[in-house]
């Protein structure tokens, strides 16, 4: 192995950002705004796994699943078919498309912005230097500050290994090109819910199990139940209270066994499993003993609120610090990353925000969609918050009705004393589109009688949110 040596001197970079995911692309870009010199090292594609085997691919899927769907419920609409066909291949080919097309669009804004992109595995060898290896090369790229966002990956279980074939986590399953007769979920998270879906909505039978004993366990317990209702009636089955401890590997199936809450031994089998329990940092083989950063027990680098390490001038932003493990959270936080390095240069002298993760919004794209920021009900009863709870339900809104897709409601979580928002809840259409307004709310301060009163357009689905926010105050209208 050929290797260049490190340059002498000033370090060549001001910047290096290690990983070009959604965090470490949109931190570099943001540095180069900023006027400094950025280089960024990406061991596979620019956007990382979010652009190409995750966000942007599955939500391709989706909206294929969501027209066929519709196809499948033509009558309803004044429409028929004969012998309707369904391809699943082409659904593939389009996730591919929209994801190379994106690509193309940051190998642009890279080049846009002055940022040096350098393709390669990337190690710490000091606070100030990243080994760059591909193939039979090797040199040193130099920063005074780097910036690590290296993502996460599939946790597995030690019983079911990937294998493209029988058992797949999220990114083997986007590379497929047709869908399973019969497919297990292991996991009810946005990822097994998200793919229960789509390979339902291509006439696969879905089973998914979770340990827990509710489906998305993370959301509002009645989110759990109207999501668990909607899946049920769709034909999805859902089995709580299932622990997976085991399985068999055969040629053509895989059988599943788990226990129920009461101790009992089950199983299930199908054609393909997907193992969607939860995500492991990368943060091995990267070199943080080296350089010294300091993890926590579960391996992710702990940060102040710059996303400052524990090792001055080295930075950790997005999945690897465990805050909340989403693509908008890494780009956030990427951001404040950018500016707090130029700021300590005197190169940036405005304000630099202090995240509040209880104000991140958190989506699923099912049929219904679930969005979510802050406090579950249960969450701020158990903070010792006097609370009040308004939920709408959409079949009371206009616009779900034109739209034929009334499952679902707007619930608020506020503090009684003060009106404060400490967490909304939505289930339905396009409820991932409508959580913004309440997410500004929350960092402005806004209170549930601000929104209420603030005038939204009609018909629209963001009239759930005012009139939900009417019932926090007293004054439901349409209820």
């Amino acid at each position: 192995m050929t290797s260049t040596p490190a340059p002498n001197g000033a370090p060549t970079f001001d910047v290096a950002v290690l990983g070009a995911g959604p965090g470490g692309y949109v931190a570099a870009i943001r540095a180069a705004q900023l006027g400094l010199k950025v280089a960024i090292i990406e061991r596979d594609q620019l956007g990382g796994i979010c652009l190409n085997w995750g966000c942007i691919p599955t939500k391709t899927l989706l909206r294929n699943a969501e027209i066929v769907e519709l196809a499948k419920h033509g009558e309803e609409y004044g429409l028929s078919f004969d012998n309707l066909k369904v391809d699943y291949a082409k659904a593939y080919k389009r996730s591919r498309e929209v994801s190379a097309r994106l690509v193309r669009g940051i190998e642009f804004l890279m080049k846009k912005n002055n940022v040096k992109v350098f393709f390669g595995d990337g190690t710490l060898i000091a606070p100030d230097a990243i080994r760059v290896e591909r193939r039979a090369e090797e040199h040193v790229v130099k920063a005074s500050n780097i910036i690590i966002a290296t993502g996460a990956r599939p946790l597995v279980l030690p019983f079911l290994q990937p294998d493209s074939a029988r058992v797949f986590t999220y990114r083997q399953l986007l590379e497929v090109q047709r869908a399973p007769k019969s497919l297990l979920v292991i996991g009810s998270g946005a990822i097994g819910m998200e793919f229960a879906y789509i390979f339902h909505a291509y006439d696969a039978q879905v089973t998914v199990l979770e340990a827990l004993p509710r489906l998305m366990p993370l959301e509002d317990e009645e989110i759990s139940a109207e999501i668990t209702r909607s899946f049920n009636r769709a034909g999805i089955r859902t089995l709580t209270g299932a622990k997976v401890v085991d399985a068999r590997v055969g040629t053509d199936s895989v059988e599943v066994f788990y226990e129920t809450a009461s101790g009992e031994r089950r199983s299930e089998k199908a054609e393909w499993v997907l193992v969607a329990v939860s995500v492991t940092p990368n943060t091995q083989g990267i070199g943080l003993e080296t350089i010294g950063v300091k993890t926590n027990k579960g391996g992710y680098i702990e940060v102040d609120d710059q996303m400052a390490t524990n090792v001055p001038g080295v930075y950790a932003i997005g999945d690897v610090t465990g805050k909340l493990r989403l693509a908008h959270v890494a780009s956030a936080q990427g951001i404040v990353a950018a500016e707090s390095i130029a700021a300590r240069m005197g190169k940036y002298h405005g304000h630099i925000a202090r995240l509040d993760y209880n104000a991140m919004p958190r989506c699923t794209y099912t049929h219904p969609q679930v969005a979510s920021m802050g406090l579950t009900e249960a969450q701020a009863r158990e903070q010792g918050y006097e609370i009040k709870v308004s939920k709408f339900p959409l079949r009371a809104n206009g616009k779900s009705l034109a739209l034929n897709n009334t499952d679902g409601f707007i619930k608020i979580v506020a503090d009684a004393k003060y009106g404060e928002v400490l967490g909304v809840h939505c289930i339905g259409p396009d409820v991932t589109e409508l959580l913004p307004e309440f997410v500004l709310a929350k960092s402005a301060e806004l209170t549930a009688e601000e929104i209420a009163r603030a005038v939204h357009a009609h018909p629209t689905l963001s009239e759930s949110l005012m009139e939900a926010a009417h019932g926090v105050i007293g004054q439901p209208i349409h209820i």
